[in-house]
Order: C-alpha cells, then structure tokens, then sequence
C-alpha cells in the first residue's frame, strides 16, 4: 500500500518543538488508529522544526503564527502541484491540524468526488467533494488522542444512499444520517444539470443552502476554492453573533538548516501568494 506522509512544520511560529512533536504524535495516532482502518489509507505524521528540514515526499501542514488573509487557512497546492495546508498557531489549533491532516489523507489533491442523493429537496443526484471534516467540523464533536483535542471525521458511509440504526456515520457518532450537517460544519456539492457549486452552512443560528457564485478554481483545485467562500461565510457569521478567533502570542522563528533549501523557498513562494491579502 502506497503510504502517504504528512508534515506538521513551524515557519514564524513561536509554537515549542515539544508542542508540535506531541501534537504529530496524537495525529498519527488518530491517522493509524481511527482514520485508517475506516478509509483504508496508510500514512505517516512527523514534526519538523523548519521548511529545510521536510523530506521531499513529505506533504506539509505549515503552523504559522499569522497567515495574513484569513481565508488563507486550509489546503493549497504549490507550484508542481503538490498540497500543503495553512494553520494559524492559535487558541484550538490542535483541532484545526487535525482537520488539515485527515483532509489530506482523505483527499490530498482537493478534488475527489462521491455521487449521492442531494440534500436539497428537488435537486436529484449531485456530486459531493470530499472533505471528511466539514460536516462535523466543530469543537462541540471533537474527541481527545493522547490528552490532544483533534476532529472528528465523517466515515465512506456518509453518502450511503439511506440511514441504518447500525451504521457510523463519523467516528464519533455525532453524525447519525447520511449527508447531515452538524452545527459548525458545512457540505459541499456540484450539481451538474446546472453546472452549479451549492453548500449547506450551519454557522448561526440554522442550518441554510446557498449556491457559490464567486468559486474560483484554478488548476482543478476545488478543496481550495472552497475554503476561500467557506471562510468568507463563516467571518461574517462569526461577527455577526460577536465571536472572535484568540490568537497565540508572536515570537521567534527557529533558525533554518539548509538542507532542502530550493523546495523550502518554493515553498515560502506559495505561502506568500496565498497569504497575500486580497
């Protein structure tokens, strides 16, 4: 089996090297132990102090301590098309790593589609991007590895055509149904009679449908598109009920080893792109 290897990496990140060495742990924990064995998938989670340091088969989630444009966070390709994940070293960012990770396991190029039944009455059969933490996003159905908050995650039953009394849903069992939103989580889905992108959001007070009328993808890259709109939706969300993200204190950076210096500065490159405000 084809084992994927994911990175958590510090770059301007006053996060300690024992913070984010215990926090791959739990994530590798969660990736072989619960994740794995439901989405046959095999992998690997491994802290590294910098960019030079990340092996080249490595796909990386960089903590940062500020990402700039805060749609930014979430999953990017880089300039040969490989994926990589933006996560501000912030109040819970145990749980947001936990998501980055487990969405590239599941769909590491961002564009994985499962047909199923629509969720909005009338539509018919639509196609469903993968992203195994959406729905069930939220830290009210988080669960703890290793004494570490991390997300819960949608299993392939999610797009079973019907609902059965003894099925799992998520790994937790907070999801109970197919193709159900729980509050804080959002689904996304392309119908293709109209050549449209629609996404169900619970983000205030229910749960609404919306078509995206502002998706711009680039190189195919849907999983990106995505977070961009999602973000924007849920900022406005959070201002309006008067919530507000807490940031991590600002410190040093770790000093860089040369020893991938071309891909890390490659990478540095697509960090900044994505992170320019808009």
């Amino acid at each position: 089996m084809f084992v994927r290897n994911v990175a958590l990496v510090t770059e301007e990140s006053a996060i300690p090297m024992s913070e984010l060495s215990a926090v791959a742990a739990a994530l590798q924990k969660q990736a072989s132990r619960d994740f794995g064995p439901l989405w046959k998938v095999e992998s690997t989670v491994t802290a590294f102090q910098t960019l030079e340091q990340l092996p080249l088969d490595y796909w990386p989630v960089i903590i940062k301590d500020d990402i700039g444009d805060p749609t930014a966070a979430g999953y990017h390709d880089d300039q040969h098309g490989q994926p990589f994940s933006l996560v501000q070293y912030s109040q819970g960012w145990t749980l947001t790593a936990s998501h980055e990770v487990l969405e590239m396991l599941g769909d590491p190029f961002g564009r994985r589609l499962i047909a199923g039944q629509s969720p909005k009455t009338g539509q018919g059969r639509v196609r469903f991007l993968v992203e195994v933490c959406d729905p069930c996003e939220a830290d009210d159905f988080s669960y703890s590895v290793n004494g570490i908050k991390v997300s819960d995650f949608y299993t392939p039953h999610y797009f079973d055509p019907v609902a059965s009394a003894s099925v799992r849903y998520s790994y937790t069992g907070a999801i109970t149904a197919p193709r159900t939103v729980l509050r804080g989580g959002y689904l996304s889905w392309h119908d293709s009679a109209t050549n449209a992108w629609w996404q169900r959001t619970w983000f205030g007070d229910k749960a609404h449908d919306r078509q995206l009328k502002d998706m711009k993808v680039t190189n195919g890259n849907l999983r990106q598109a995505i977070d961009r709109v999602t973000a924007l939706e849920r900022a406005r969300s959070m201002k309006l009920s008067g919530k507000r993200e807490v940031s991590a204190a600002h410190g040093s950076a770790p000093k860089a080893r040369p020893e991938f210096s071309n891909r890390a500065s490659d990478l540095r490159r697509a960090v900044q792109a994505a992170t320019a405000r808009k």
